[in-house]
Parts: C-alpha cells; structure tokens; sequence
C-alpha cells in the first residue's frame, strides 16, 4: 500500500486510472467497531456513482464503495513469471486459436467469429483480439446475429490475469448481462521436462484420431465436424497407449512453431495413479521437441484437481485465465 511520508496510508488511485492493475485496501464493514482490512489487486474496469469495479485475476469482479477506500496505488500490469517460458496473452491466444480450429469462421474487424455446429465453446465462439471496427454494442448485435444464423448461442471468449488480457470487456459483457458459464486456465512450461518425466515407452503415435482414440474420448458420439475440430492445426499427433477394448490412455498435441499444445489426456479411470498422462505427455513432448518445439502450453479447469496437481508437478504453471460468456437468455454448448 502507498504510505505517505508521515506514515499514514494514502489512496493514490483516481477514476482516471481505470483500465489499469491497482491494489487497494478497504475497510470490510465500515460498521465494526474493530477495523478489518480487505486487500484486492486486480484491473479498475470501473469507477462510476461512488463505487469501484475491480476485476481480479480469476475474472472475478469486487465491487467496493469509494467511501470504504483506505488506501490504493496503480501496480505494474502484470507481475514478473518466476518460471516458464515468456509469452504474451496475444501470441498464447492466437497460438491456442491455431490448434482447435473451427470449420467456419468470419472475420469483424480485428475479432474473429467462429462455428463448428456446436462442438464446444472453442470452435463456436468470438475471439476478440482487438477492434471490431465499430462501437460494442453493434458490434455485439452483429455477433448474435450471425450465431443466430446458425442456429447457435452466441458465446465470447476473453481472458483476464496477464498483460493485454480483457478485463475491460469483461467489465462491459457483464454491465450488458452477457453471463460467464465457464473459467478455465490456460497454463505453460518448458518441454524438454516433460519429455523427461518418463520413457514414453509403450505410447503408439498417429496423425489421426482412430476408433480405438475416439473410444476413449470423453465426448461420446463424435461428428464429422468434430473431427475436422480435432484434427486441426499446424502438426497435430494422437497418442494412444493400447489396453483392453478401449486404450489405457490417449491424448492429443499441436506443435507450432515454438510451442506444443497438450489437449485430451485421458485415462482408464480403472488405471488411474499408475503414470500413464504422464507417459502419454513425454511421448508427445518427445515428438514436439523433434519438430522444433521447446515450450508447452495447455488448458485446465479449476475444479480439476487431479489435472491441475499432474501440470504443477511437471513444471506448468497459470498464465492467464479465460472466460466464454454467453449472450444473455441464450442456450449453452459444451466446453
């Protein structure tokens, strides 16, 4: 927090700072007769009526009257990786959009509108990263007009945690009711330690998803459209580990350029706890590191404990988060 020189906490933020990194503290009822801090650090999206509107890391907005404010400084925009490879949000979003492509897409200004039939919110959602080329709201409406089209919900997908990323928007989506269904993160590390985690012995490598994959696929009942949604990207490989009936374990990776994405790793929930995502993840890094690849990047949801403790324990670490919300009184679609 800013101390002033006579040692007394100052509030050194103003409405002018909104769309930067702050951190503030306030009182956490300004009814107790003890005073309780809060401390918040997240971007300002907004600072209107009395009342700021900070969106944390998470994508999490904290509403806090301008009357609790004890103190608050302006932070730099995002802080310093202690590990893992450099990257933008820019260059992760494009990387991430290269290798799950949807079979349609359409161009509005600097964002992009993508279809797939449905098949997860990815390939069927706007990736705004930048201007649309017009005001929100009409850039909004042409959006759900071309979804509509389709015969789908029109989704958005934003991030929020790391420099360049769309606290912003987020702020705006949700003032327009847009509601958020789901967060996720998208993680990074350095290749050469994943491939060194395991043999890799054992894992049968293909250019397609076979039966034998898809029978172990969590979605049930794939599409042609499905298939071209997982086939898709610069070099894509499936990993499978043969078991009885359906294989052991599968998983799927795009190499691209300098990075490799790790998507799909599944396991025969009778097999779980014996290494095998960790065998299938040194196969495919193996492959990756062949082709020229050197860092890694992969997506996790919160609530997957067992993914998230498998990633950390082989060196990844959060970059970012992202968001997909849905237009308001809209169906939904599967991640």
């Amino acid at each position: 927090m800013e101390i002033s020189a006579g040692g007394r906490l100052e509030v050194r933020i103003t409405a002018a700072d909104v769309g930067k990194r702050v951190s503030v503290r306030r009182l956490s009822d300004p009814g107790d007769t003890i005073e309780k801090f809060t401390d918040t650090v997240g971007v300002l999206t907004s600072w209107d009526d009395g009342v700021l509107l900070i969106t944390r890391k998470s994508g999490e907005s904290v509403r806090i009257p301008e009357s609790s404010l004890v103190a608050g400084k302006v932070v730099p925009a995002a802080p310093a990786r202690r590990r893992g490879p450099a990257a933008s949000y820019a260059e992760l979003a494009q990387v991430a959009a290269r290798a799950w492509r949807p079979v349609e897409s359409e161009r509005l200004g600097e964002w992009e509108l993508r279809a797939a039939a449905g098949f997860t919110r990815r390939a069927n959602s706007v990736l705004p990263l930048g201007d649309p080329g017009m005001p929100l709201d009409e850039a909004l409406a042409a959006v759900r007009r071309w979804y509509g089209e389709r015969g789908l919900p029109a989704y958005v997908q934003t991030a929020t945690g790391g420099e360049g990323t769309q606290e912003l928007l987020c702020a705006e989506l949700e003032r327009r009711g847009w509601v958020r269904e789901v967060t996720a993160e998208l993680w990074t590390g350095a290749l050469a330690p994943v491939a060194d985690r395991a043999e890799g012995a054992g894992v049968v490598l293909s250019r397609q998803a076979d039966e034998a994959w898809l029978a172990r696929y969590q979605r049930k009942g794939v599409s042609e459209v499905a298939l071209k949604v997982l086939g898709s990207g610069p070099s894509v490989w499936f990993a499978t580990v043969p078991g009885d009936g359906a294989p052991a374990a599968i998983g799927r990776c795009v190499v691209d350029g300098r990075w490799a994405s790790f998507a799909a790793v599944e396991v025969d929930p009778a097999l779980r706890r014996r290494g095998l995502a960790t065998t299938v993840l040194a196969a495919l890094a193996r492959r990756a590191l062949d082709e020229g690849a050197s860092a890694a990047w992969l997506q996790v949801e919160e609530d997957n404990a067992g993914a998230r403790a498998l990633y950390a324990g082989t060196g990844f670490a959060a970059h970012h988060a992202y968001h997909h919300y849905r237009e308001p009184a809209a169906g939904g679609a599967g991640r």
